[in-house]
């Protein structure tokens, strides 16, 4: 009980870092502080919060530290940018689309039906549309993500392409509507 009390005690902070590592199935990863120190442990649940089920690795990330006991730990996910240089590179899928219709094209909320990451594809559904929305593991990486599960709500943004409806955007619910 008295280590518990410790660990409410301890004051938290913000820092800027990277991902080093995320492993959903694991349930953890760690976070990398631009300032040095130890690799900061970032558990699922802190990320869950946050909106997502999963992080790409090298994504910068914004969170809230506590020292504990145990090591140094995320308590809060405040903001995450897509690894660097992601979106510099063409998808062939969305080369034919002009820009800024692309940046136009309104976020709508969506429903997570599959998503392989092995494969590197899986399938939304958005709210009253009852076709498929395909997403592409290159889009999710762009959005600073890496893995979807099902179920995981989501916001999408659409476009028809050469496969039908297709994300060309995706964050969580959460981070959407902040």
């Amino acid at each position: 009980m008295e280590t518990l009390l410790k660990q409410h005690d301890t004051d938290t902070r913000r820092v800027v870092g990277k991902i080093k590592w995320f492993d959903p199935v694991k349930g953890f990863g760690f976070v990398i502080a631009d300032e040095g120190g130890p690799d900061i442990l970032l558990h699922a649940n802190v990320l869950r919060n946050f909106g997502q089920s999963s992080v790409a690795d090298a994504a910068r990330v914004e969170i809230e530290i506590q020292e504990t006991d145990r090591g140094v730990q995320a308590t809060e996910v405040l903001s995450i940018e897509p690894p660097e240089g992601s979106a510099d590179l063409p998808l062939v899928d969305f080369e034919e689309f002009d820009p800024s219709a692309v940046a136009d094209a309104d976020l709508v909320p969506a429903r997570v039906k599959w998503f392989d990451k092995a494969k590197g594809f899986g399938f939304a559904n958005t709210f009253g549309n009852p076709q498929d929305v395909f997403i592409h593991v290159e889009v999710l990486r762009r959005s600073g993500l890496s893995d979807l599960q099902p179920g995981e709500a989501l916001a999408v943004r659409v476009i028809d392409g050469k496969r039908g409806l297709m994300a060309i955007e995706v964050c969580s619910w959460d981070a959407a509507n902040a």
